[in-house]
């Protein structure tokens, strides 16, 4: 609808600015509640008006019943009716005005979560400390940037849309149902407690259901890229046919164990209503004696009717309410695979076009390094100075990028190493940065142009860097520009396009 559009830029525009800060101590939940503290405002009032003029519905269904029982007792003519439907439409109106408002809110405040997540979750993967890496695979990378921050962004939404919706709604209804027979809203509402106790006899099993489920999926993703990007070495090899059977493998259990983790949250709900629902039988019949008089409190027609409607309302709101408890739980699981990454972020603030190359000479003085320790290499010495290009040679694994991953400070080493005559230690992040280019056996290239894979989206003058490294010359070479894609992993940078 056009209103509810307009409503929507209104508000967007008025309260949600994009920030640039990070997330203070990203490791809490509650941090994220309290970065959007203005659009939870929003949700607040809005919610609690909404949430309030819902027991005005069936007020007014009351009222209309009676209405129409006077009609025919002619009690009432036909204009009393049309008023007080046009009231009807009003208030109802306004209500789901309230209710547009407060979910167009919950919905930003749910994707300004899932940003600063994703944000947070991106800078650790890329400033990663030693060693955070070294046992996550790409597909458990994967499910946790992708699924596990929906699912943790969807509970808290879940979370935060039944605070109003389901609690206080809840309050309102009981203080409506009180007010019109309080031993029959006690006597009705017994049953209401064991729908919450069966959503928590069935927490073990959602948990362990959805841990299995997001373990499978990663283990999918795993396979399934493994499968891409070693197809040729597979084909080669003549492997295909065990890699697709390994691959249907996690494929069929993954949908075992999603079907299951999704039956416990979906097929619990209609156990929920029923359970809820068990209260309306009393009320049909005590109901039906404080109508004829015979009961705790004299009611007419719209009384029934409205303490019939208000609690269905309650009992959907109450079974919402245990469906809830099973949803928190399945975001608990992903939020507890997530959180290891969610630390403190690194600001990038070095601008590499404000620090001029400055020749340097690099020396080794008896060093010896490895991997996880100082053990694989012995004795290293030389020195590199400014512009010799030296070529070390050995077997595979022998340890020749082992060296690279020194200088940028990936592996452990002993001795002396000496940049400039600084030591290397004494050298800080960004003088590592300015002084070190490390190019791996993996391109690392994004599917993009050559400049943004040069600039990453840092105001910086791309142009001047591969002039700097003569990449200007190669590129016209190969029949290229800056702005020409560098393919899928890099696969345009060795090939001259067709029709050169």
């Amino acid at each position: 609808m056009l209103w509810y559009f307009y409503l929507n830029q209104f508000i967007g525009g008025c309260i949600l600015k994009q920030r640039s800060a990070f997330i203070r101590q990203p490791g809490r939940i509650v941090s994220y509640f309290k970065s959007e503290v203005p659009v939870l405002i929003v949700v607040t009032i809005s919610g609690l008006i909404y949430n309030i003029g819902m027991v005005a519905g069936p007020y007014f269904e009351g009222r209309l019943a009676q209405c129409l029982y006077d009609i025919f007792h002619h009690r009432a003519v036909w204009h009393d009716m049309l008023t007080l439907a046009l009231w009807y439409v009003a208030v109802i109106g306004g209500v789901q005005v309230m209710r547009a408002v407060k979910r167009f809110s919950v919905r930003r405040f749910a994707n300004n979560v899932s940003r600063d997540m994703r944000r947070c979750l991106y800078n650790s993967l890329v400033h990663p400390d030693a060693g955070t890496l070294a046992d996550e695979s790409l597909g458990s990378l994967l499910t946790k940037a992708i699924a596990d921050v929906d699912a943790c962004t969807e509970g808290m939404r879940k979370f935060t849309t039944e605070l109003f919706d389901t609690g206080v709604v809840m309050v309102a209804y009981v203080v409506m149902l009180a007010r019109y027979d309080w031993r029959l809203t006690i006597l009705s509402c017994l049953f209401t407690p064991l729908a919450y106790f069966a959503a928590d006899k069935l927490k073990t099993q959602v948990t362990a259901a959805n841990a299995a489920y997001k373990q499978s999926e990663s283990a999918l993703n795993g396979v399934t890229m493994d499968r891409i990007d070693h197809a040729v070495t597979y084909r080669i090899f003549g492997r295909e046919a065990d890699r697709n059977a390994a691959a249907e493998q996690a494929l069929t259990d993954y949908e075992k164990k999603s079907a299951r983790a999704n039956l416990y949250e979906g097929a619990t709900t209609p156990l929920y209503d029923a359970i809820a629902m068990i209260g309306a039988v009393l009320i049909l019949y005590f109901g039906a004696r404080n109508v004829t008089g015979t009961g705790w409190t004299a009611w007419n027609i719209a009384a029934f009717t409205t303490f019939l409607a208000c609690f269905t309302k309650l009992a959907v709101k109450a079974s919402h309410a245990a469906k809830l408890f099973n949803s928190v739980q399945k975001a608990s699981v992903s939020w507890q695979r997530i959180q290891p990454l969610m630390r403190e972020a690194v600001e990038d603030d070095l601008t590499v076009m404000d620090h001029p190359v400055v020749p340097a000479s690099l020396t080794f003085d008896n060093v010896a390094c490895g991997y996880r320790a100082p053990d694989f290499l012995h004795h290293l010495s030389f020195t590199a100075r400014p512009g010799e290009i030296i070529g070390i040679t050995g077997e595979i694994a022998s340890g020749k990028s082992l060296l690279g991953k020194v200088l940028i400070g990936e592996a452990p080493y002993t001795g002396a190493i000496t940049v400039g005559g600084k030591p290397l230690t004494d050298l800080t992040p960004e003088e590592q940065l300015e002084t070190f280019t490390y190019m791996g056996h993996e391109p690392e290239l994004l599917s993009t142009s050559f400049r943004d894979n040069v600039a990453l989206g840092d105001a910086v003058d791309a142009d001047a860097f591969l002039k700097r490294t003569a990449m200007d010359r190669d590129l016209a070479a190969m029949g290229r520009t800056p702005d020409s894609p560098v393919g899928a992993g890099g696969g345009m940078v060795c090939y001259p396009s067709r029709g050169h």
